[in-house]
């Protein structure tokens, strides 16, 4: 028999939880289990070296696995109906494992019952040799919550009600004890069933009337205009303020919203209080407010703040894109910014939620991303809340076989092990059950958590979009469905709860409301004044070169210098290490020149002193991926993989800023779009995301299209952003060479951006200050060069930290006579030294100026010209770049160049030739190609 046993992987293989369920039986009553397994558990107990009171799992599962290889052990056996018996008994476990496994598979989840639910073999008693004659029988329930003994026939009706009802649950992927049991406990002991007052159940009728009337009002008053409708998915509406109405009491204060377009017209109205007269407006076309472009009114964000009985609750729903899901991780790190500026270190005061559509959830990378991000220490908020509007087709796709390659859409949430609630959402009480289950699991655990919200979309994609044309069988059934409020109506009529005249008298009260505009009644609170609300005036208005000084008494740099340069008592540093660090001291005290590092350092260490928050994230930022920085000092004789970590800005005062340098995930997009989130919530942070190489930030270039370069045009959205782009041709290859500067000055206009290339460690010094100290709060873009983090003539005297501030643009100030010079290179970044060295090579230091366009946009024009017209005998302007012709600043700046010129002066290009690749692979021909647009630019015209 257990050799049969043994042999059925699903009780020996991922399934060996069965006989650690006995075994923990057994532990808490020995009497709870057969003899025979009784008298074989005593047995491993007194075995030599077994624990005094316990043994490990594994063990009692391998002496199992050789039992069952030997026969014999059946000879000591009792009686054969006592074996018997405990097979029945081992079978009714595994039939409970099998419920809590598969039972989903069988949930009444469809409201369509678009396909045959396939038969689950596990699920069948008899596949476990249970029978009918079994069915009176009392049986150990085992760790099922309930009765402990029960009839087969009442512990397979509770299986049945809690797995395979209007809800279905997956949560055995996790691996916690601890939280399976807690699912366990919630779903078994209800089983599955809400328990409502009247009063509930009326609330949440008006909620799926709300939102249903609204959809049908909106279809009828604007006939063939799109928005994206919720019908077929209304028991969101129920879910949203279900959680809202019951999150205060658990000491939520906010929840952030991320959704794509459906349903959110409804969501705005019907959850966050936004008056239709408003939304009506839109749909005509009449702006409330004057944006530089706008956007459509589907991608709208709003907040409101609603009474709760425990408190008001401040909702915000996100701006966003038509890019599904890029709005997940940007409302991750404006929620990791609100709780930081709450002090919210436990992460309850602000909760996140992300809508998502079936085929995004499942086919859209940032998921993944974003899921990877939940548990880190720089970017977890504590656990998400997800709600899967799952209306089962993507546009015109409802073909599992092509949507995806998992049974459900939600599959990629089991990488976190988040706990799966699907849910049919033709039961609004189902919906409202779960959602309260997600909530309290979020805030016990605080992990991510997912609701299946299983429904259909009644109309096309939009409301122009004729679906029969690729869904016939699914749409004529759809034609079919009664709907979710008719369904829900009857059913609490016939419950007594209300009268069919009191439902139908909810819809006329929506009715006329809408026509004049209002809500049927008050939902937000008016003149509420948070605590913790932001103040953005302050940055309204500015001009980019608002007068700032950003420069730093130098007894503050060595002062500062002193604090960041020394660690801990015991604590070993790296020798290379301590060797940057003794140089630093040396670099303030003026005996040697600033490096990169040491500006950098300086900048962030002077911001957090002054009560400034430095947040500084990317692959390898705490080192530097060019080990220029080492913002995190590593003690070499740690004894603890988790310990001897120590971080020198983090210690700088008592009551200094907040200074985190996170070494992120492996990845761009998920990341530089939370760190956008983050900064557009923290306008007194220097918040930066620092590519490993400049040439992976198109890995996040929705982030950068969508978010960065136009989010303040289209919703007048602020972002102080700082993004690091490692940039400059040194012959490494195409993939380490360019931050495609060409693609970003293509994204410039209406002053959105800023891009700067700076081309000395004090330039970097002032930038990183200037970005915080002055009221502008726009991305800022530096393209970094590698070569010049250590090459002696980018360093800058200390002085140059202790006066001015960041220059726009540098002249040639080794012209001694401006008469002479006949030509002008403008340049920026790293090939001005290269510039430099060719001209002295050449002997032309009096016939050529050398001037640096250090900030590329906003465009300095007043400064470039200021430059050039102190040459008055100048006939030819030269740009040159180290990029190829069609890419780098050139063609983006040369009509602004163009502008500058004198009624007889040229302008021409020196750079390498236009080319399919950033740049070639062959250091030969890096070389060759740099020489050769040298002596070009060193070539005067006769």
């Amino acid at each position: 028999m257990m050799q049969s046993m043994y042999s059925h992987s699903y009780l020996f293989g991922g399934n060996a939880p069965f006989i650690e369920e006995l075994y923990e039986q057994y532990l808490a009553d020995p009497n709870g289990v057969s003899s025979e397994w009784r008298s074989y558990f005593d047995k491993l107990a007194q075995a030599p070296g077994a624990a005094e009171r316990d043994v490990p799992h594994q063990p009692i599962q391998e002496s199992f696995i050789q039992l069952a290889k030997k026969p014999a052990l059946g000879q000591r056996s009792s009686a054969a109906t006592d074996w018997e018996s405990m097979q029945k008994q081992v079978a009714v476990l595994k039939l409970i494992s099998a419920y809590r496994v598969l039972g989903s598979r069988q949930a009444n989840l469809d409201p369509l019952k678009r396909m045959d639910q396939a038969t689950i073999r596990e699920l069948d008693p008899a596949t476990h040799g249970l029978t009918d004659a079994d069915m009176a029988v009392l049986f150990n329930a085992g760790s099922l919550v309930g009765p402990k003994k029960l009839p087969l026939s009442e512990i397979l009706a509770r299986l049945k009600q809690t797995y395979c009802g209007n809800v279905g649950l997956e949560y055995m992927h996790i691996t916690t004890s601890e939280e399976k049991h807690w699912v366990q406990q919630r779903f078994e002991g209800d089983l599955s069933t809400p328990r409502y007052d009247s009063d509930k159940k009326k609330r949440i009728f008006k909620q799926i009337t709300a939102a249903e009337t609204l959809e049908r009002y909106l279809h009828t008053r604007y006939v063939g205009q799109k928005r994206f409708s919720l019908e077929g998915g209304e028991s969101t509406i129920a879910a949203l303020d279900h959680l809202i109405q019951n999150a205060t009491s658990q000491g939520v204060q906010e929840l952030i919203i991320g959704m794509a377009h459906r349903g959110r017209l409804n969501v705005l109205v019907n959850t966050l209080g936004k008056l239709p007269r408003d939304l009506f407006a839109e749909f005509e076309g009449k702006a409330m407010t004057q944006l530089a472009s706008g956007d459509v009114k589907y991608h709208m964000g709003f907040s409101s703040d609603i009474p709760t009985a425990d408190g008001p609750m401040h909702v915000s729903l996100a701006f966003n894109p038509s890019h599904l899901e890029i709005v997940n991780p940007v409302v991750e790190g404006s929620v990791r910014a609100r709780q930081d500026r709450r002090g919210d270190s436990a992460r309850n005061q602000v909760v996140p939620v992300l809508i998502h559509g079936d085929s995004a959830f499942a086919g859209l990378g940032v998921n993944q991303g974003t899921f990877n991000l939940s548990q880190t220490r720089g970017y977890g908020t504590g656990g998400t809340i997800h709600i899967v509007v799952n209306n089962q087709v993507g546009f015109t796709t409802s073909d599992t076989r092509d949507m995806r390659s998992t049974l459900y859409c939600t599959d990629v949430a089991k990488m976190v092990e988040a706990p799966i609630l699907h849910v049919n959402g033709d039961d609004p009480e189902a919906v409202c059950y779960v959602m309260q289950a997600a909530l309290d699991y979020r805030m016990t655990f605080h992990k991510d958590v997912v609701i299946d919200l299983v429904c259909y979309r009644k109309l096309g994609h939009n409301e122009g979009d004729d679906p029969f044309l690729t869904q016939p069988m699914m749409y004529k059934k759809i034609a079919k469905h009664a709907g979710v409020r008719a369904m829900y109506a009857e059913r609490l009529v016939a419950e007594g709860v209300l009268s069919a005249e009191e439902a139908d008298g909810f819809i006329r009260a929506y009715r006329d409301a809408l026509d004049k505009g209002e809500h049927v009644e008050q939902t937000v609170l008016t003149n509420y004044r948070r605590e913790h609300a932001l103040d953005w005036t302050p940055y309204l208005g500015t001009h980019w070169a608002h007068p700032t000084d950003t420069s730093l008494p130098l007894a503050d740099i060595q002062r500062l210098t002193e604090k960041f340069t020394t660690v801990p008592e015991g604590f070993k540093p790296h020798p290379t290490v301590q060797k940057v660090l003794n140089a630093r001291v040396a670099m303030a005290a003026g005996e040697q020149p600033v490096d990169w590092g040491m500006a950098e350092t300086v900048a962030y260490a002077s911001l957090v002193t002054n009560g400034f928050g430095v947040r500084l994230s990317g692959e390898d930022s705490g080192r530097g991926t060019f080990s220029h920085r080492h913002a995190v000092v590593h003690d070499q004789n740690r004894e603890r993989w988790d310990q001897g970590s120590y971080v020198p800005l983090r210690n700088m005062s008592d009551n200094q800023g907040e200074f985190l340098v996170i070494d992120s995930i492996l990845n761009e997009e998920a990341v530089m779009a939370y760190e956008y989130g983050y900064s557009c919530t923290a306008p007194d942070q220097l918040v930066i995301w620092e590519a490993q190489f400049g040439d992976f930030a198109n890995g996040a270039q929705v982030a950068i299209d969508q978010f960065i370069s136009s989010g303040e045009t289209k919703w007048g959205r602020l972002s102080g952003l700082t993004t690091i782009l490692p940039h400059g041709y040194d012959g490494q290859g195409p993939e380490h060479s360019s931050a495609r500067l060409e693609r970003w000055l293509q994204l410039c206009a209406e002053h959105n951006i800023q891009i700067v290339m700076p081309s000395e460690a004090a330039q970097m010094f002032h930038v990183l200050r200037r970005q915080v100290l002055r009221p502008y709060r726009k991305p800022l873009v530096i393209f970094l060069s590698k070569r010049l983090l250590r090459y002696k003539d980018a360093m800058s005297p200390v002085e140059t930290l202790t006066q001015g501030s960041f220059r726009p643009v540098i002249g040639d100030a080794g012209i001694q006579d401006p008469k002479k010079v006949k030509r002008a290179l403008l340049c920026a970044g790293q090939v001005y030294y290269d510039l430099v060295n060719a001209r002295k090579e050449r002997e032309l230091e009096q016939d050529i100026a050398i001037v640096r366009i250090e900030q590329l946009y906003p465009f300095p024009t007043e400064q470039v010209a200021a430059e050039l017209a102190k040459f008055p005998a100048l006939k030819e302007v030269m740009w040159v770049q180290e990029e190829p012709r069609n890419q780098g600043a050139w063609y983006q700046i040369r009509h602004r160049l163009e502008g500058l010129l004198g009624a007889k002066q040229t302008l021409s290009f020196a750079g390498r030739p236009s080319s399919a690749s950033p740049a070639v692979g062959y250091m030969s021909k890096h070389v060759a190609q740099l020489k050769d647009f040298l002596d070009e630019a060193m070539t005067l015209n006769k």
